[in-house]
């Protein structure tokens, strides 16, 4: 299972939907970057849908999201991956 999480202006909390296939969760990534890139005048609603669960729906505005990032939810808690925007120094 693949998580994509968004992070919003103004907002403390992300969103997050899960897709089973990586092909999906990249390409739902690719779409969203290419809609923070454009102009403000051409602003769009990006509907999001979860795999996991089947009635979870999510709109958002291009233009509200700050980031976004994908991963790979391991049902395996190993710790060395954790999800989130971190700075590792080695």
């Amino acid at each position: 299972m693949y998580s994509l999480e968004l992070s919003l202006r103004y907002s403390p909390f992300p969103l997050s939907i899960q897709k089973k296939e990586l092909d999906d969760v990249r390409r739902i990534y690719d779409e969203i970057k290419n809609s923070m890139n454009e102009t403000l005048e051409n602003t769009k609603l990006i509907e999001l849908r979860c795999d996991k669960v089947q009635d979870k729906l999510i709109a958002v505005r291009a233009q509200e999201i700050i980031s976004v990032q994908m991963y790979e939810k391991s049902s395996v808690a190993t710790g060395s991956k954790k999800p989130g925007f971190s700075l590792n120094i080695d």
